[in-house]
């Protein structure tokens, strides 16, 4: 979705490495060179640090990665970057907040001590680059909670106009968390000459029916639905050439800052795009009615023979009926 060709990409909770992989793979397929970006990350837990820089070196990426606590030890003041792609721990209540409360990186709010969410999102937007966008996954409830002052933020930061684009996704999308998550795309210049005029609007997505069981705690994104959210942001930026974007009821609606402001700041996709419009027509309605009709007669004679077993069973030990 951010098609990051050129310029600097950043993780500042990179983890092992995961989205510098990613983003390098993106270049390759699509033709690019590896020399047109430049890759940094910060990671606090030096086990996670040692096999990023390790995984990193495997595949041949030049990357500047630093060990250390992006809140307390940022070792990327001065970056300021194109894109910032990001997995952040979710809801998480032991950041230190209680010796951050002035500091410059808090321009939309102070975040409270007890959830870094905001203080994640106010991170990746310090770093942002005068055209810098940056994608991120955070729990579901940064979307609407209005506690400890987050909705305060939130809403500063829709007044800013920085949010491009949100995207609710399934449940049980990932294997070290059961909490419900979405994709925020924050940009910094959303006039920006590639692509058209989005001031004071914001695309959501809601992509939550989407996804296929895998087994039975665990769903994935299938290509196509990768493509269907991923063409529709493109679309809505104006990157697909001869396309037009187009609202699709009970998928995804591209919101005025007026819509929002009625909706009191809340940026929950569900909200916004409706429902699902379905052509009744004679013909499905026929169908439909076929194959209710074909269920309901199969209950009807199973629902007989278990009748009938029932009463064989009560007559075999002397109580018939």
């Amino acid at each position: 979705m951010l098609e990051p060709y050129k310029g600097r990409i950043f993780d500042p909770c990179c983890g092992s490495g995961g989205m510098f992989v990613q983003s390098e793979k993106f270049i390759e397929v699509h033709g690019g060179k590896i020399g047109d970006i430049s890759v940094f990350g910060q990671e606090s837990n030096q086990t996670t640090w040692r096999l990023c820089k390790m995984n990193l070196v495997i595949r041949g990426i030049d990357a500047n990665v630093e060990w250390g606590d992006s809140f307390r030890d940022d070792q990327f003041k001065d970056l300021k970057a194109d894109f910032i792609l990001a997995n952040p721990p979710f809801n998480d209540s032991d950041w230190g907040g209680e010796l951050l409360q002035d500091d410059v990186r808090w321009k939309f709010g102070v975040p409270p001590k007890g959830n870094a969410n905001f203080a994640w999102v106010q991170h990746f937007i310090h770093h942002l680059s005068p055209t810098g966008i940056a994608g991120f996954v955070l729990a579901n409830g940064s979307m609407s909670s209005n506690m400890s002052g987050e909705g305060e933020i939130r809403k500063n930061i829709i007044e800013a106009d920085l949010v491009d684009c949100m995207v609710a996704l399934p449940n049980q999308l990932f294997y070290n968390t059961m909490v419900p998550a979405c994709l925020w795309f924050v940009s910094r210049d959303k006039k920006n000459h590639k692509f058209k005029d989005r001031r004071e609007h914001v695309l959501l997505i809601d992509a939550r029916k989407l996804g296929t069981m895998v087994d039975r705690r665990h769903k994935e994104l299938t290509d196509a639905d990768i493509r269907k959210i991923s063409n529709t942001y493109r679309t809505w930026r104006g990157g697909i050439k001869d396309k037009k974007y187009q609202d699709i009821p009970g998928f995804c609606k591209s919101a005025s800052l007026e819509e929002i402001r009625k909706h009191g700041w809340i940026l929950t996709p569900g909200g916004y795009v409706g429902a699902k419009e379905e052509e009744e027509g004679d013909d499905i309605f026929e169908e439909k009615m076929k194959k209710l009709t074909a269920d309901l007669s199969a209950q009807l004679k199973q629902r007989q023979k278990l009748d009938e077993d029932l009463k064989k069973n009560l007559r075999s030990i002397g109580y018939g009926l």
